[in-house]
């Protein structure tokens, strides 16, 4: 008894250990509440659709060398000082870690009076599904003494904006604006504004940050940079309806005229897809309503869907006998010169259907353009060839990755914009190698964090105020903790996160029967977006004893990476534990679902179903011997038998048969890329099925950015941190290629060129970074700095 006790004593210590580390990442930002106030305009609840305005004057004798503020906003701000954009925000998280951001306002001030004034909305009922809320309201906090004449409190002013109304459309991303320029507030950024007449804003709540109180906002600094703004012409014309359009337009700034009494629709292309403020600028016109519709493509036959109700599209570049269907904002004129609509919120198109109907007075379109945006990364990578295809694709990638990465990571950026822990994965590794910018990972990583249940498994997607649990993606959540601890240099950073870790895998343990295979999980286990025998809205099929060999293999390759997490950063008593779960779940795997007459993996006890998805990962969780691989790899590569991947699982596809020695023919893999390229698509599409694909931007299919560097230059990470790295090229038929990808301590180039029969690789490491070069076979040693062998 006494030993039982001792013991017990023992895992209660380590418990406490494990939640020490809980709380050590999850950071608390002071014990007192900000001299500024959350403030808000009078008379509304604060829970409806609203477009308001905030502003303050200030006068300075002086032009301060800084101005530093922090500024948050629910649900969203534009923040203006003397007429001028500063500040955008705030990025996109939970109530218990809402995110402010910290600005400079110096460079936008001068001595005398100065306008700073806020653009705050409320979507309401209609927000987007990520958007997280407690009530409509907008604060500020400057950083010192003499910051503080811009604290928010009732000495500032606020005024709801009738001209503004939502657009009704069902849409998770939110929903359209109809703007009535007769009842807009017009020029309430200037300094010169008169707003006397204007209220004074209501005092809703103190400024808390976490851990002050656990009333409204939990106040934390935004981790991650301002998005990217960037000025977008929109190159071409497709097609007009309703009168003749001058030359140029709208790729070239000029007046068009539309006339009086006349109903013009112009088909306007932006050429790729993209993410931008949308913003048309026009005169007279007076009454004239304006429509303006996004979308990321033509559809073809309306009454031609496929079984999920999604029209066929065809090719993306083809706009012939096809029909506009899309988000939609709606503008009305007020007759006056030079009137400016701005969308609220960025949108995303290819395609914009702007159709003007004018009743006695013409009018006159000044401008038309986009701002881009996005979260600002820069693509540090080079994969030096003269494929054009592959510079295609990776150019494609890159735009997909880039359209899917704001404030979190997203799905996709015109229907969702959530952050779902499948996408997210591979997103981030597609941050590591093309731009070596991790702190939208960490983000990720932190949030996902945050949305575990008390029961452990987390939300599929993270922040969305929404229910949804795709159980499965918790077990590639801790497949993202292992490939963050793998190729970035913060250890600490993951071991903050053993514990939620460790809550995923007790959650799956509740569901392993005697044997370790999981029987009746609960919630959506999906897999792939593919169709055959048994797969139902995407999961795989489940056998008659309620178990999955995909779930099996999914939860043993959980166990494989959580070994190794605790046994470098956590406890040796956990390593062990998940290592023999590991070993019990792999016996049971191979006796359950191994096939001697197929030589596969099958993917119920019955054997009668066989999968891509089963069989790859089996190679990757190292339930295929070394012998075997080869022979193993090629059943999976050309049994067309086999349910087949999509574009999104051949991520895990490809990395298996690169596993079972067949690296060398990557470059034949890529097929449903290269049909995406030849159906006009300019990012990668959600799914396989090209002709009625939901989504045309799925960074999920995104992963040739990662195998370009990873697989064909061969470079990898051999050790946690990068701190060793292994290169090992599968070149194929490629003679000469060559490039680079960031790493923490810099970058590792490589160069490959068959000279007379011979090799000339040249391989150059970052300081204090060393590894092997594995060539044939046969494996060499690398040093830091320059490299060079002939072979």
């Amino acid at each position: 008894m006494r030993h039982f006790l001792i013991l017990n004593y023992l895992l209660v210590l380590s418990l406490v250990a494990g939640s020490s580390f809980a709380q050590s990442g999850d950071h608390f930002y002071g014990t007192q509440p900000w001299d500024a106030k959350w403030i808000a305009p009078p008379g509304v609840e604060g829970t409806e659709y609203g477009v308001y305005h905030y502003r303050k004057t200030i006068e300075l004798t002086a032009l301060p060398a800084t101005f530093n503020v922090k500024v948050s906003a629910d649900n969203r701000y534009k923040l203006f000082v003397n007429d001028s954009l500063v500040s955008l925000g705030p990025a996109r998280g939970d109530l218990f870690h809402w995110n402010y951001e910290s600005v400079d306002l110096a460079p936008y001030l001068k001595a005398g009076k100065n306008s700073i004034a806020a653009l705050v909305w409320n979507d309401g009922a209609y927000r987007n599904e990520a958007q997280m809320t407690s009530r409509t309201g907008f604060i500020m906090q400057g950083s010192g003494q003499n910051e503080a004449v811009v604290n928010t409190d009732n000495s500032w002013k606020c005024i709801r904006d009738e001209g503004y109304k939502p657009l009704r459309y069902y849409f998770i991303a939110g929903s359209g604006q109809i703007v009535d320029m007769n009842k807009i507030i017009k020029g309430w950024k200037a300094a010169d504004f008169d707003d006397s007449k204007w209220p004074a804003a209501n005092t809703v709540g103190n400024g808390y940050p976490k851990g002050a109180s656990d009333a409204g906002w939990m106040l934390i600094p935004s981790q991650i940079p301002q998005m990217e703004m960037a000025y977008q012409r929109i190159p071409v014309l497709r097609k007009t309806d309703g009168m003749n359009t001058p030359a140029g337009f709208p790729g070239t700034k000029k007046p068009v005229i539309i006339p009086a009494g006349s109903t013009v629709t112009f088909l306007l292309d932006q050429t790729h897809l993209t993410n931008a403020y949308f913003t048309l600028d026009f005169s007279k016109g007076k009454d004239a309503g304006i429509s303006i519709g996004y979308a990321e493509t033509l559809y073809e036959n309306p009454d031609d869907k496929d079984k999920d109700n999604h029209p066929r599209k065809g090719n993306r570049d083809d706009v012939e006998g096809k029909f506009f269907k899309g988000l939609t904002d709606s503008i009305l004129s007020d007759g006056s010169n030079m009137q400016s609509y701005t969308s609220l919120f960025w949108r995303t198109y290819r395609y914009i259907k702007l159709t003007v109907h004018t009743k006695s007075e013409p009018l006159v379109i000044n401008d038309i353009y986009g701002t881009f945006t996005g979260y600002p990364f820069k693509f540090n990578a080079k994969f030096n060839t003269d494929n054009q295809e592959i510079k295609k694709i990776l150019e494609i990638g890159w735009r997909t990755a880039r359209l899917d990465a704001m404030e979190t990571y997203m799905d996709c950026p015109y229907y969702e914009q959530l952050q779902y822990i499948g996408d997210t994965r591979i997103q981030a590794e597609v941050s590591y190698y093309n731009s070596g910018d991790d702190r939208l990972a960490r983000n990720a990583l932190n949030l996902i964090d945050h949305s575990r249940l008390p029961e452990g498994v987390t939300m599929s997607r993270w922040p969305s105020h929404g229910t949804q649990i795709i159980s499965t993606f918790s077990l590639w959540y801790i497949g993202m903790l292992h490939d963050y601890w793998m190729y970035r240099p913060d250890s600490d950073f993951i071991r903050d996160k053993l514990v939620g870790e460790r809550e995923i895998l007790d959650f799956f343990n509740k569901f392993q029967q005697a044997d370790g295979s999981l029987k009746d999980v609960p919630y959506w286990k999906f897999v792939d977006w593919v169709g055959g025998p048994g797969w139902t809205m995407g999961e795989a099929p489940k056998g008659s004893d309620g178990s999955s060999a995909m779930l099996d293999l999914q939860l043993l390759k959980a166990y494989q990476w959580s070994a190794a997490l605790e046994a470098d950063l956590g406890m040796a008593g956990y390593a062990d534990l998940y290592k023999k779960r590991a070993e019990q779940l792999s016996a049971t795997i191979h006796q359950k679902y191994w096939s001697p007459e197929k030589k596969l993996y099958a993917d119920t006890k019955e054997k009668n179903t066989f999968s891509q998805h089963v069989n790859s990962m089996a190679i990757l969780a190292n339930l295929v011997s070394k012998a075997d691989l080869p022979a193993f790899s090629k059943r999976l590569l050309t049994d067309k038998s086999l349910v087949q991947c999509t574009i999104y699982f051949k991520y895990y596809l490809n990395q298996a048969l690169v596993k079972g020695g067949l690296g060398d023919g990557y470059l034949n893999w890529l097929d449903i890329w290269r049909e995406n390229i030849k159906m006009g698509l300019t990012t990668w599409a959600e799914d396989s099925n090209l002709q009625y694909a939901r989504s045309d931007c799925h960074a999920w299919g995104a992963s040739p950015n990662i195998e370009f560097f990873r697989t064909v230059l061969g470079i990898d990470s051999d050790a946690p941190g990068f701190k060793k790295v292994k290169i090992e090229p599968h070149l194929g038929d490629i003679t000469k290629v060559s490039g680079e990808i960031p790493h923490p301590d810099g970058k590792i180039a490589v160069s490959y060129a068959l000279v007379k029969g011979k090799w000339e690789i040249k391989i150059n490491l970052p300081k204090d970074t060393n590894g092997i070069l594995i060539w044939k076979n046969k494996k060499y040693d690398l040093k830091a700095g320059n490299n060079t062998f002939n072979i």
